[in-house]
């Protein structure tokens, strides 16, 4: 019985081997702490709207056969890269 509890606390401290005192990643603004992630999703849908202003100009946003799949994605990504590029995470 004393080995099975010790694998299984090796095997749940594994699990929590991602987790670091530091806390999330958090922007103080107005003497609050705003969550960095929701910043990152407002700067990407923000940038997908202006990709969306690009392509109307240039004449991409006829030629795509599902819109509202590909600015999602389009904001995702632009999210994604300024988490990565802000936090490093």
């Amino acid at each position: 019985m004393a080995a099975g509890r010790r694998l299984l606390t090796i095997a749940t401290g594994g699990l929590a081997a991602g987790c670091v005192p530091a806390g999330a990643p958090a922007i103080p603004l107005f003497g609050a702490y705003f969550p960095s992630w929701l910043a990152c999703a407002g700067i990407g849908i923000l940038g997908a709207v202006l990709v969306r202003l690009v392509f109307i100009a240039t004449g991409i946003d006829d030629a795509l056969p599902i819109r509202l799949p590909v600015y999602v994605a389009v904001a995702a990504a632009i999210g994604f890269l300024v988490a990565l590029m802000a936090f490093g995470r």
